[in-house]
C-alpha cells in the first residue's frame, strides 16, 4: 500500500513507553511523516494528547484511543506496533485492513511466535495487502550491519554478532523480568526460562541467513551462567551474593550439520562475577571467509558531559526505535507479508 509520493505517510504510533516515545518524537521531526493516531492500552491514557504522553512538552493535536477500528478507520499508512507484548490478534486485525505493521515487539521473522501465529501473520498480510516489518537495534540492525560487512569477501563460512554489555543500569526494566537476574544458581528450568525470553534471537540467525543467501535447517540455544560475588543494589532489581549476574546466551543456526550463523548475547549487571567474564560494552561482528572481517560497533551520546542519567538510559531506546521509523518509506513500499532486511534496500538515517 503505497501512499501517494505529494504527501507524507501517515504514521500511528500503537503505544507510549519508553520506545515508543522515542519512535512518536522521531516522527514528529520528519516532514515526510505525519503522525496521524495514537493508541493506548490504558484508560488514564486515552483522551490525552500524543504530545503530553511522549514528554514533549507540547500539545500536537493529536490525542489517543483504544478503539483499534477508530485506528484503522484514519487509513494509516503504517502502524508503529510497539507493544512489550504482542498480540496478534490485533496484528492480525491491522493487516487484515490493509495496514502496514513495522514493530519492536520481539519480531524479526515470526519464529519466536510460534509457527501458528507466524502463518496466520503472513496469511492475514496477504489477504491485506499489507507488510509486516520487524527490528530493533540487536536483533535488526546489527544483522544487517554482519551482512553489509560481507560484502567483500569472496566466500563466507561463519557469520556472528556478538552483542556484549553492562546492562546494570536497565536491569530494573520490565523486558528483563524473564532473563532470572537473581535467580539462585543452578535454579532448574532457568536456562529455558532465559531460551524463551530471548526467542527472538532465534529470529536473528535466520533473518541473518537469509541476507546471506543461506537457509538454516537446525536452529538451537545454548545458555551460561555467571553469579554475583556480593549483594547488588541495582534500580529495581535486587540481586544477591551467589545468584545469577551475567548471562551468556548463543543462537545457532545450522545448515547440514554445520553451524553458520550465531547471535550471541553476553548480559552482565555487574563486573564483579565469578567466573570472571569480558565485557565489551560494544557489537562485535565476525564475518569468517575470505577475507575474514571483524567490526566493533560502539553507541555513544554526542555529548557525555551534558547528559543526564535519565538522557543516557533512553538511548537505548532511541536505538531500538529508529531502525523501525527509518525503515517506514521502504515497508510501505515493500511487497506483501512479512519482510525482513533481505526484502528491502539498505536502510539508513536521513542526513
Amino acid at each position: 500500500m503505497e501512499p501517494a509520493s505529494d504527501r507524507p505517510f501517515r504514521v500511528v504510533q500503537w503505544t507510549t513507553g519508553n520506545v515508543a516515545r522515542q519512535a512518536l518524537a522521531a516522527v514528529v521531526e520528519r516532514s515526510d511523516l505525519e503522525l496521524v493516531g495514537v493508541y493506548a492500552y490504558s484508560e488514564e491514557k486515552v483522551g490525552r494528547d500524543a504530545g503530553e504522553l511522549a514528554g514533549l512538552g507540547r500539545t500536537l493535536g493529536v490525542v489517543a484511543t483504544d478503539d483499534i477500528e477508530a485506528i484503522i478507520a484514519l487509513a494509516p499508512d503504517c502502524v508503529l506496533y510497539m507493544s512489550l507484548h504482542p498480540d496478534v490478534e490485533h496484528l492480525e486485525r491491522l493487516l487484515r485492513a490493509g495496514v502496514n505493521v513495522l514493530t519492536t515487539a520481539s519480531f524479526l521473522t515470526g519464529r519466536a511466535y510460534g509457527e501458528t501465529a507466524r502463518a496466520a501473520l503472513e496469511a492475514a498480510a496477504l489477504a491485506g495487502n499489507a507488510s509486516l516489518f520487524g527490528s530493533g537495534v540487536n536483533p535488526g540492525y546489527a544483522d544487517q550491519l554482519a551482512a553489509v560487512a560481507s560484502a567483500v569477501c569472496r566466500e563466507v563460512d561463519h557469520v556472528k554478532v556478538f552483542e556484549s554489555f553492562d546492562i546494570g543500569m536497565w536491569a530494573g526494566d520490565a523486558n528483563q523480568d524473564g532473563l532470572g537476574w537473581g535467580r539462585p544458581a543452578g535454579d532448574p528450568g532457568h536456562a529455558k526460562d532465559v531460551e524463551k525470553a530471548t526467542a527472538p534471537f532465534g529470529d536473528a540467525v535466520e533473518a541473518l541467513a537469509d541476507l546471506l543467501g543461506a537457509v538454516v535447517d537446525d536452529v538451537r540455544c545454548e545458555v551460561g551462567f555467571a553469579h554475583a560475588t556480593k549483594d547488588l543494589d541495582l534500580p529495581g532489581r535486587p540481586v544477591g551474593s551467589g545468584t545469577v549476574a551475567g548471562l551468556d546466551i548463543r543462537w545457532i543456526g545450522a545448515r547440514d550439520g554445520a553451524d553458520i550463523v550465531e547471535a550471541h548475547v553476553r548480559w552482565t549487571v555487574t563486573s564483579e562475577l565469578d567466573p570472571v567474564w569480558e565485557v565489551a560494552m560494544a557489537y562485535l561482528i565476525e564475518v569468517r571467509g575470505h577475507p575474514q572481517v571483524n567490526l566493533r560497533v560502539e553507541v555513544l551520546p554526542q555529548d557525555m558531559t551534558s547528559m543526564s542519567l535519565e538522557d543516557m538510559l533512553a538511548i537505548g531506546s532511541v536505538i531500538t526505535a529508529m531502525p523501525v521509523v527509518n525503515a517506514i518509506p521502504a515497508v510501505v513500499a515493500a511487497r506483501p507479508g512479512i519482510v525482513t532486511y533481505a526484502d528491502l534496500p539498505t536502510q539508513t538515517s536521513r542526513l
